[in-house]
């Protein structure tokens, strides 16, 4: 382990949160972690946040809180089940908090001034998630936002959360396609189908295209499907190996 390794590892804050239990086994009696979350947290600040996700009566939790400054919260054990995804579904996974870790990073969210992210705290998030990465195998494709897998009831981390710069340090996908290269359109029926085959679930369509921007295309959040959309979509299947 380098030096900034363990000066990473030394910054991290344990602050554990009772709301949690033990991850349902398989068949073989244990349960693969293989899928990671990000959230922002949606409250006006960093303290209301660590404060909710560790009350017993909100019955609300996370692996991990980082802070504006890049100060990080361990609350829950990775090997423990964490509740901070809820209903919803990625790729085949419908119980996604029993095989996931949940990041929750501080910012106010839609509803109390959205803004963006500080490089610190980034930076703290890029050196999180790279960690975790060592102790367990979760493909790019499986790096989501919360509004990836619930589309129909969240927006988090939002169109200002910097995916490229995760994904420029190997963590989850990102693509760039040349769209002048030919004509990249599509129907909205073959653009769904394509959502599909991403992990997106069978929820409101519009919601869906409007969630894959946010991560993917955050510059045009209409929803509306464009010859970038289905470029963008087309070469992260490709790089997913999901065609």
């Amino acid at each position: 382990m380098s030096a900034g390794n363990t000066d990473f590892k030394n910054r991290i804050i344990a602050h554990p949160s009772p709301n949690c239990g033990d991850r349902p086994g398989d068949a073989k009696g244990d349960r693969k972690v293989d899928i990671l979350v990000l959230h922002y947290t949606g409250m006006q600040s960093g303290a209301a946040a660590l404060d909710r996700l560790c009350d017993p009566a909100a019955s609300v939790s996370s692996h991990y809180l980082v802070e504006e400054d890049g100060t990080i919260f361990r609350l829950v054990d990775e090997d423990k089940r964490a509740w901070h995804a809820g209903r919803g579904q990625w790729q085949e996974c419908d119980d996604v908090n029993s095989s996931s870790i949940g990041i929750e990073i501080v910012n106010p969210g839609h509803e109390f001034g959205y803004r963006p992210f500080p490089d610190i705290q980034i930076d703290a998030v890029i050196a999180l998630c790279r960690d975790i990465l060592t102790r367990h195998d979760i493909r790019p494709d499986r790096i989501i936002a919360h509004s990836d897998m619930a589309p129909d009831r969240k927006e988090d981390p939002g169109e200002l959360f910097p995916w490229d710069r995760l994904a420029a340090n190997g963590i989850g996908l990102w693509a760039t396609p040349d769209i002048t290269k030919g004509d990249e359109t599509c129907t909205e029926t073959e653009f769904d189908a394509m959502l599909d085959r991403l992990g997106y679930g069978p929820n409101d369509a519009l919601k869906r295209r409007i969630a894959f921007q946010r991560h993917w295309r955050p510059s045009n959040i209409s929803g509306n499907v464009d010859g970038e959309c289905a470029a963008i979509l087309r070469a992260l299947l490709d790089k997913a190996g999901l065609y």
